[in-house]
């Protein structure tokens, strides 16, 4: 028999589908993973062997919802003794804790491990699948292997730079070295950081601007751990950023010459030369292994999986994505790219996939059909939900209100609501509130260190759209068309339950929209 689901890869985003699929207990699965163990990208990555995802057990809050906000590692379990805290109190923990953590969170799963697959292919409405000397038949296929293979621009000599994923990680290999690292990214100032006491000179360069994390709030922008070189640069102590494209790499003696096209001096090239190219240009998906018949289309340079808003192939019916593959839907928006966004992300396409193909409905939790129990239902959630606080603006809660009763539905994909709706047979809705919490719609253009913009909208409800900072946003919608849109004014807590403020003028917008 065919199994119901084969998942590709044990690492973080397929053991939280097995996990889920293996609570459920309704559907036959598998997951297959090349390695002695789960987790493989993280016994190597990243290379410097620290986390930059956020570990904070120390919350002052026993509620393990509104913990998870802060905990950037953890998979989705009822068990507490599977919280990452629990394995380390360090804020920005070691990658080998995570391993650790991994191990212990895939006991009980259905995986096979030491079982690389080779091969996809579809025939009719089944895929086979490849791996060893085994074939294994499946209805649909769920590929979370993440991005595991290095990506590598298109520039001439580009060869002779040293990948991020080969380069050695001693400082004293570098020792009085002249290093362009090209890339802008979290890795190449990763990198940089490490060296800068044993090299004399290191330039930083990549063809757009550094975008700092803390101003954009995309996590995977340059964050604070790895920015030290950025003080090296504006305070002219040896080291440099270069905007602009490297044109090509050539041996020159012992070294190299690249030649470089200033993006800020009028595309003015030059010849610089460095003992020590490293490329750390990030990663791409590895498509090798599916033959035509299920081969995926690709986007984005054709680093990922072009996927519908079911995370499924746009080209491949019964075949889905999850992990960081899934960013395409959000890409530098929001978080699916990271563990402590697409964890929810698989948790809304295991539901995903039992309604599509067991017609289950989305699980939701009765409400009276009235203003005060649908404003209360949401302000309860805002308050605590962590799928909402890490997927902003992606992940919704939804309350559909029919003549009798109303219905809330946590954690449904914003782009996947609008094309398919929540209605079921003993629930024909009209009404709908789509609820998120989102940054403002410029927040990245907004200085946030800035006193005279920052919080402008504090507890002030008439400005409230104005808010730069994360804050609900409740979306009403009529027969499938958008009528309204509801701002709570942002708060410094993350409060939103303040009478007058936030629930108030919340309960008047539902009843006037149900009126």
């Amino acid at each position: 028999m065919p199994l119901d689901y084969l998942i590709v890869g044990a690492g973080p985003a397929g053991l939280q589908l097995a996990a889920l699929l293996e609570a459920d207990g309704k559907r036959d699965y598998l997951v297959l993973e090349g390695a002695a163990g789960p987790g493989a990208f993280f016994t190597r990555y990243p290379r410097h062997r620290t986390l930059i995802s956020i570990n904070k057990p120390r919350t002052g809050s026993d509620d393990p919802e509104l913990n998870l906000r802060l905990d950037w590692n953890s998979l989705l379990s009822d068990d507490p003794e599977l919280l990452f805290g629990k394995y380390t109190e360090r804020y920005f923990p070691a990658a080998d804790d995570y391993v650790r953590y991994l191990n212990d969170f895939a006991r009980g799963l259905r995986i096979t491990y030491d079982t690389r697959v080779t091969r996809i292919s579809k025939n009719g409405d089944l895929f086979q699948v490849e791996a060893g000397d085994e074939t294994f038949t499946a209805r649909r296929v769920v590929v979370a292997t993440g991005v595991s293979q290095s990506y590598r621009p298109d520039i001439p000599g580009f060869e002779l730079a040293e990948g991020y994923d080969e380069m050695s990680v001693d400082p004293r290999d570098f020792l009085d070295q002249r290093v362009l690292i090209i890339g802008k990214g979290n890795s190449a100032f990763e990198t940089a950081d490490n060296l800068m006491e044993t090299t004399t000179v290191i330039h930083v360069a990549g063809p757009s601007s550094v975008h700092l994390a803390w101003r954009t709030h995309y996590v995977g922008h340059l964050r604070a751990v790895n920015n030290n070189f950025l003080d090296t640069y504006q305070l002219k102590s040896a080291n440099a950023i270069l905007d602009g494209t490297v044109k090509r790499i050539e041996r020159d003696g012992d070294g190299f010459k690249v030649t470089f096209s200033f993006s800020r001096a009028n595309e003015v090239v030059k010849e610089l030369r460095y003992d020590r190219v490293l490329a750390c240009t990030g990663f791409r998906f590895d498509a090798s292994v599916f033959d035509e018949s299920a081969r995926p289309e690709l986007t984005i340079k054709d680093r990922f999986p072009a996927q519908t808003e079911a995370w499924e192939s746009v080209n491949v019916p019964g075949l889905f994505f999850a992990g960081t593959i899934s960013q395409v839907r959000d890409f530098k928006k929001s978080t699916s790219g990271f563990i402590h966004g697409f964890r929810y992300a698989v948790r809304a396409l295991h539901k995903i996939l039992e309604r599509t193909y067991a017609e289950v409905p989305w699980p939701a939790e009765k409400l009276d059909a009235t203003p005060e129990s649908v404003t209360d239902a949401i302000i309860a959630r805002v308050n605590r939900t962590s799928a909402l606080w890490q997927q902003f603006g992606f992940l919704a809660d939804v309350v559909t209100v029919a003549a009798t009763d109303a219905r809330y539905h946590d954690e449904v994909p914003v782009a996947w609501f609008a094309e398919h709706g929540l209605a079921t047979a003993d629930h024909e809705y009209r009404h709908a509130f789509v609820v998120t919490l989102e940054y403002g719609p410029e927040h990245d253009k907004v200085d946030p260190f800035d006193v005279t913009v920052t919080r402008i909208a504090q507890d002030v409800p008439g400005q409230a759209h104005d808010a730069a900072y994360l804050h609900p946003v409740v979306r009403y919608f009529r027969d499938g068309t958008h009528e309204a849109t509801h701002h709570l004014a942002e708060n410094l807590e993350n409060q939103w339950d303040r009478p007058d403020v936030h629930v108030a003028p919340l309960k008047s917008f539902v009843a006037r929209s149900l009126s």
